[in-house]
């Protein structure tokens, strides 16, 4: 007995040491690019795509999202309706649907997906699959409806659809899938496989320094070629950030997807192009430190560098000195004209006063001027702008409060600063000087009057504030030590927090405009913000927050974004 034990031991320490050098010896998996074809415009790639879109199917986020007002919006908007046509014509020429279940059958462990044609949709993807996992699938027993080509010594299908205009063409080989929607992209594919000496995507510079730039690969990883995506007529109407002004500035740029438990996160390169690096300036610690201030019950805020005076100024009149959400766009419509019996004034204006001059609208000349003075002299290098919500005693409305932070290069002169700022809000408040006045409270200086408006100086810090419970918790991190390294941008938004409330108050905003047949009815379309934004809220209730991390090297921009998740 014991020498049967002393033989299996013996046995199984010999088979471990044996693998363990059968992997060490092993070669490294092939990345996926070294077989896409060169001339893409993106490239997508998963580290186990089959595993992600599991994920996907079994979420209650999918759930969610398809049974939104959001998703109601998306399902008659024209991008999808040009989609389903495209997939229509896909299914044509392809003599199959591409839906989820298809999906699921091509869906292997690593896979790579390359667009070519943003309008006509011309890509390429490949996927490591079984070759016994790939003859199960339902493209492959419809093989024999589809012309046989070859190419590096592989054989590939080809269908073509003559009305649409539309082909398909897909392949095994060895363990991998193919699937193409155009011949020479399918010739090409399968000829890198072989060894061929065909240009892939990885010697194209965009890739080649996009990869050289980023870390590690992420479970999903996009490498874009800005430099052809930007000038496309398609990127300029479906892009919804609307900053291709900005996005013309760099060449090309990499994300990494990196997915845990309970955060996401996401490492983005963005490459610079060569005229665009000479202006990039560097990173100081201003920005950064701005952020321990930031307190624990804020919404949203956001840390970033002043180049100029007139950002800086924007945002105090904006946010603090005279909300606004800025100018209204023009209108695509003429007014129409309103027809009356030919009264001139009403009842009303009996209240009007003429033995007074009538307070203005916004600040004169004068008190901008003065602030703008104030900001120059101080040297204004970053701001922070802080917003949170809350709900009234009644919790019927729902109150915005702001605060905003002003970092000097040197210490700020209070007085200036609080004669600057009554300059500057008082033509909007009173002809006289009622309400204006500044009296001392609990370590900060406010308004006597109706104005909400705290100010208040520690160094060089100018702070302002509407609300006083949100100027003592920032005045409470005045000692705490910022945890983000020196960046030139940060921000941050408290899902969580803010998304009740947002709902609440989006459906004040809405109501003037609500139909008599009822918010659940499909006879209309959803109100755009208490229905349509607030669903897509709701859809991703579990994303508890958000934040951005921007680096600035020079020649790229280093973006880090972390979405935290509460389950």
């Amino acid at each position: 007995m014991r020498k049967i034990m002393t033989f299996l031991l013996i046995a199984g320490v010999s088979m471990g040491l044996g693998w363990a050098a059968y992997q060490a010896a092993a070669p490294p998996e092939v990345p996926l690019s070294r077989y896409v074809p060169s001339g893409a415009l993106l490239c997508l790639q998963a580290k186990d795509f089959s595993a992600l879109l599991s994920d996907w199917n079994q979420s209650p986020q999918k759930q969610a999202w398809l049974a939104s007002s959001n998703y109601e919006v998306f399902s008659r908007s024209r991008l999808l309706l040009r989609l389903k046509d495209a997939g229509k014509q896909f299914a044509t020429a392809a003599g199959l649907p591409p839906d989820m279940n298809f999906l699921s059958q091509v869906a292997g462990r690593e896979s790579a997906l390359a667009l070519y044609d943003i309008g006509k949709l011309q890509f390429v993807y490949i996927t490591r699959l079984p070759s016994a996992n790939a003859m199960q699938t339902q493209l492959w027993q419809t093989r024999s409806k589809f012309e046989t080509r070859s190419a590096g010594g592989a054989t590939f299908y080809l269908r073509h659809d003559p009305e649409s205009q539309r082909e398909v063409e897909f392949a095994v080989s060895g363990n991998y899938l193919l699937l193409a929607t155009r011949e020479d992209l399918m010739a090409g594919a399968l000829q890198l496989i072989a060894g061929g000496k065909d240009r892939a995507i990885e010697a194209e510079p965009w890739f080649a320094q996009s990869v050289s730039a980023a870390g590690p690969v992420g479970d999903l990883r996009m490498v874009l070629n800005l430099e052809k995506i930007v000038p496309s007529p398609y990127f300029r109407s479906y892009w919804v950030q609307q900053n291709i002004t900005d996005m013309k500035s760099y060449a090309a740029a990499i994300s990494d997807l990196f997915r845990s438990g309970s955060e996401y996160r996401e490492e983005r390169v963005l490459l610079k192009k060569a005229g665009a690096s000479a202006s990039a300036g560097g990173e100081g610690e201003e920005v950064s430190d701005l952020v321990r201030l930031v307190p624990d019950s804020a919404g949203f805020y956001e840390a970033q560098p002043c180049p100029s005076t007139d950002p800086c100024l924007d945002v105090l009149e904006t946010k603090i000195l005279a909300p606004h959400t800025g100018p209204v766009p023009a209108g695509q419509i003429a007014p129409g004209a309103q027809l009356t019996s030919g009264e001139t004034g009403s009842s009303s204006d009996l209240e009007t006063r003429i033995d007074q001059a009538p307070a203005q609208h916004g600040p004169d000349d004068q008190g901008s001027v003065a602030l703008k003075n104030l900001l120059q002299k101080s040297q204004v290098n970053a701001v922070l702008h802080v917003q949170s919500t809350e709900r009234d005693k009644t919790g019927v409305f729902v109150r915005i409060h702001s605060a905003v932070t002003l970092a000097g290069a040197a210490d700020w002169d209070e007085a200036a600063a609080r004669n600057a700022l009554t300059s500057f809000i008082r033509p909007s408040l009173t002809a006289s000087q009622l309400g204006v006045a500044w009296k001392q409270a609990n370590g900060y200086y406010e308004l006597d009057g109706l104005h909400p408006l705290i100010a208040t100086v520690r160094g060089g810090y100018l702070i302002l504030a509407d609300d006083p419970s949100l100027m003592s918790n920032m005045l409470a991190n005045a000692n705490r030590r910022s945890d983000v390294k020196p960046a030139v941008f940060v921000a941050e938004f408290n899902h969580q927090r803010e998304r009740e409330n947002f709902a609440r108050l989006t459906t004040v905003v809405d109501r003037p405009d609500l139909s008599p047949t009822g918010v659940g009815s499909t006879q209309r379309q959803p109100q755009f913000l208490s229905e349509n934004i607030a669903s897509l809220s709701a859809a991703l209730t579990a994303v508890s927050s958000e934040r951005i991390v921007v680096h600035d090297t020079g020649d790229k921009l280093l973006q880090t974004v972390t979405y935290q998740w509460s389950q």
